[in-house]
């Protein structure tokens, strides 16, 4: 988010003190899902909205400020209406509606449908990681993915008797990996925004990573499926699945993200006119219900940055800035490609101990995104590379919690416990220690 001067006033020296908001943000949110997964509730770490859980935080940030009430508020306003936010905000809203409108008009089925058709019957569990990854490539959303496809993949693994918990893996896999990967996820937003960088130079620096850990899990999977159906021939609608064909080919291009989405739901809207009875009221009812699809990131992210703006203004930011600093210096003495590295580690460490905390890992990023970016810039870190650290690391973590939502989906769908599902998630294992190894031995220009 990086919130300026004139946002949020002169910045002040390191403080622990105006860290004390976040922290009670995090012990409302974990203590809420600690609390009602002891009562066996479902869904445990989702039942108290991080949107009203950060309302607490905002105003002890507001009370701990030394700056007059009114003009701690302008900060507050200041943090929040900061273009990369709004500019955040505006893409979660078109890719919502884009996921939204290409659902309806039958992108997701045919999709699904032309997977299935390219699969040979022995390579069902890696054939399930292929479309899982493309449906979440194209569709920007793990959740929305595995809704679509864990159903299917339940029923053939019963037909062809497959490990229920191997099979959930490979879809979860899968799921992470558009996730991070996808150039209209919610992740890849949120972390691009924060570092300043263009999305296709995120995709583009993402896939040294998630290429060489998607063959290795690719191999895996298929060493270790089991079993055989013959999946019954689906009918192909070639069609419906150009609209996200469409959007990863001129977002990797380079065309302006907003552009893209719009492009992305107008092709959309224009294939379900063409070809089926869906009505220009449709559409438009879609657009909206995609809106609707990210009201709490919308508005989290909003507060979040609000409250960012508070705690930097406080010199929040500072201290852990200042923390990690030290903790760099312990481990690298040295200048140039050794700060480097150490500050990407530093960024991955933070990302994932938040994801572990607030178990969403777009939170994870708008939470960790300004300390990040300031790591960045002092340790000549590009941001591309910072953005990219920042996706990876938190759907790794998202991917291997099992009180995340991914993971409650689709144990919820297969009858299997949570951590049944992600000990089997071998993509996000396999790109911990890609990520790590590459961060570690790259060389750095």
């Amino acid at each position: 988010m990086n919130q300026s001067n004139a946002a949020s006033g002169q910045s002040q020296p390191g403080s622990l003190l105006a860290l004390l908001p976040l922290f009670v943000f995090l012990a409302l949110f974990i203590g809420a899902g600690v609390y009602f997964t002891q009562q066996g509730v479902d869904f445990a770490f989702y039942q108290l909205p991080s949107v009203v859980a950060i309302l607490p935080a905002i105003v002890l940030a507001l009370l701990l400020s030394k700056q007059k009430l009114n003009q701690a508020i302008e900060t507050f306003v200041g943090g929040i209406g900061h273009s990369n936010i709004i500019a955040m905000c505006l893409i979660y809203l078109l890719a919502g509606a884009f996921a939204s409108v290409a659902k309806a008009t039958g992108g997701v089925d045919a999709t699904v449908a032309l997977g299935l058709s390219l699969i040979p019957s022995d390579l069902l569990v890696p054939g399930f990681f292929v479309i899982a990854a493309f449906i979440a490539t194209a569709m920007g959303t793990s959740m929305g993915t595995i809704a679509a496809v864990a159903p299917i993949a339940l029923g053939v693994s019963q037909e062809a008797d497959i490990s229920l918990p191997l099979m959930a893996g490979a879809i979860i896999s899968g799921a992470l990996f558009g996730d991070n990967l996808s150039i209209i996820s919610d992740t890849t937003i949120a972390a691009t925004r924060t570092q300043g960088c263009d999305m296709k130079d995120k995709f583009r620096e993402n896939l040294i990573f998630a290429i060489p850990a998607s063959i290795i899990t690719l191999i895996a999977f298929t060493f270790a499926g089991q079993g055989e159906a013959n999946v019954a021939p689906q009918s192909v609608d070639i069609v419906k699945v150009l609209p996200y064909l469409a959007i990863l080919f001129l977002a990797v291009a380079g065309l302006n993200v907003f552009v893209v989405l719009t492009l992305g739901i107008v092709l959309a809207g224009g294939v379900g006119l063409a070809t089926s009875d869906y009505s220009l009221v449709s559409l438009s009812k879609d657009i909206y219900a995609g809106f609707t699809s990210m009201q709490e990131i919308f508005i989290l992210s909003m507060l979040v940055g609000g409250l960012a703006a508070l705690m930097q203004q406080q010199g929040g930011l500072a201290f852990v800035n200042n923390l990690i600093e030290r903790i760099i210096g312990r481990f690298s003495k040295a200048k140039g490609e050794a700060s480097c590295r150490a500050a990407e580690l530093g960024m991955a460490g933070i990302v994932s101990l938040t994801n572990s905390c607030v178990a969403n890992n777009t939170v994870s990023i708008v939470v960790s995104g300004d300390i990040a970016r300031e790591l960045a810039q002092k340790h000549g870190v590009s941001a591309k590379r910072s953005a990219s650290i920042l996706d990876i690391f938190s759907c790794i973590v998202q991917g291997l919690i099992p009180y995340g939502a991914q993971a409650l989906l689709i144990g919820a769908t297969f009858a299997i416990t949570p951590l049944e599902a992600v000990s089997y998630a071998w993509y996000c294992m396999i790109l911990a220690l890609v990520a790590i190894a590459i961060v570690v031995f790259r060389k750095r220009h």
